[in-house]
């Protein structure tokens, strides 16, 4: 049997061989162009080394970054099986699946050279409380956050004996419901796939939106993502929050619903991040800067909904997903059947890589950072203090002027560069808004919360 080398797949061999041209990509609808309405399912071409200006070459080929089965950690594979990384002189990066966000903070925190991980796929605001040892028995391990992985792909998941029972994205006049279960000693079960970050925060956000308070009224609980479908299907939750393609899974298999996706409640919002221990990225700022730029390009990829069909073939493969291409698809150009007669077709609604109507998905905006952290305050999972030092933790974590550097160079265009760390103020489903510039009036306006 043919033996492939560790750097270039089974999968990316059978998608390159025969090609008659690894001319470097040229991405329609990843710089700003609207991508064309038609999908394909022909493979295209990896792309083939760049010409490397001497003294700017990376101080090593390979790193070790972890990631999750869900459609945020797609351009991690696609930059690996496409050639991205190997483009910018990393052909050895490994791309590994950590069993959940627990072994995946346990990886980081031993390092490659312990057996673990220099960095990948995150929650946020992960990388900050790994900084802070908070979530490693104290132990401080510091982290950059170097890029946005996604915007949307995530969704809140109901059981389907709750089905017709008004469960949808507002939750208004539902507080009976919810009391009864808690009365009859079985509280509304809600699973997120790691506590105190995004998937957490996004159906904490939805509960209390609606009037319902997420630590009295619901029993939050934590199932790795993979393990979401099952355990609903075998009724151990009501509902549960992670990325596709889990929740809509449910509905394709008759085990529930969708009460809303994360699109609806906070339209463009970010969701996943690139981030990497500090001390790697210190040692190796050149091959950081080509693990960007491979990445910069496998979004543009991702974000081609030409290339959608391909996306779904590649992550559908047993070594990272292990599911059928039709499970992924719909979900991937913005299809969904809520299963609860509702559907939703806009691609604007998709999981999104590189663009989104607000401009760039990929930059990671330090007024982001300063959402995950306010929200983190509003829970009582960071103390207050947090908020007044905000600033100062943002700058040393969130590596920005990286990513910047590292997109000059690849020549992404000026105005698909921004120019401020903020995104200003961001508005959510139920009228809510955050004002970066003043995080406290964002916490003055909610009635739930512990702060």
């Amino acid at each position: 049997m043919t033996q492939f080398p560790s750097q270039f797949s089974r999968r990316r061999f059978l998608f390159t061989a025969g090609a008659s041209t690894a001319a470097t990509i040229l991405l329609k609808g990843c710089m700003g162009n609207p991508p064309d309405t038609t999908t394909g399912a022909q493979s295209s071409p990896a792309a083939s080394p760049v010409t490397i200006a001497p003294g700017t070459e990376p101080e090593v080929t390979t790193a070790k970054l972890g990631y999750i089965p869900i459609v945020e950690s797609a351009p991690l594979i696609i930059a690996k099986e496409k050639g991205f990384f190997a483009k910018y002189g990393m052909p050895d990066v490994q791309v590994e699946k950590q069993a959940n966000w627990g072994a995946a903070r346990d990886n980081v925190k031993i390092g490659s050279k312990g057996g673990g991980i220099d960095g990948g796929q995150w929650q946020m605001p992960m990388p900050y409380l790994i900084t802070e040892g908070l979530i490693t028995d104290g132990t401080k391990v510091p982290m950059y956050v170097l890029a946005q992985l996604n915007t949307h792909g995530n969704g809140i998941a109901i059981a389907g004996e709750h089905k017709g029972k008004n469960i949808g994205l507002k939750l208004e006049g539902q507080k009976a419901f919810f009391s009864q279960l808690k009365s009859a000693g079985t509280r509304f079960k809600a699973a997120n796939t790691f506590p105190k970050v995004n998937q957490d925060f996004w159906i904490r956000y939805w509960v209390a939106a609606g009037g319902l308070d997420p630590d009295e009224d619901v029993e939050m609980l934590t199932v790795p993502a993979a393990q979401t479908f099952a355990d609903m299907k075998r009724g151990a939750m009501d509902a549960f929050s992670t990325g596709d393609p889990w929740p809509y899974r449910i509905v394709s298999d008759n085990v529930g619903f969708m009460a809303a996706l994360t699109a609806e409640i906070w339209k463009n919002h970010p969701e996943e991040y690139l981030a990497m221990r500090q001390d790697w990225v210190d040692q190796y700022p050149k091959a950081t800067k080509a693990i960007l730029k491979g990445l910069m390009e496998a979004q543009q990829w991702c974000d081609d909904f030409n290339n959608r069909q391909e996306l779904a073939a590649i992550l559908a493969q047993r070594e990272y997903f292990g599911l059928a291409e039709d499970i992924l698809i719909n979900p991937l150009m913005g299809k969904y059947n809520m299963g609860d007669g509702r559907t939703i077709d806009d691609r604007s609604m998709a999981v999104l890589y590189w663009k989104d109507e607000k401009g760039s998905v990929s930059y990671p905006y330090k007024s982001h950072d300063l959402w995950f952290l306010t929200e983190s305050v509003r829970w009582g999972f960071l103390e207050k203090s947090y908020l007044t030092n905000a600033k100062t933790l943002i700058d040393k974590v969130n590596r920005e002027d990286l990513w910047k550097e590292a997109a000059q160079e690849l020549g992404v265009p000026a105005a698909d560069i921004p120019s401020s760390t903020s995104r200003g103020v961001e508005q959510f489903f139920d009228g809510i808004k955050f004002d970066p510039e003043n995080p406290e009036a964002y916490l003055n306006s909610l009635k739930i919360k512990r702060v």
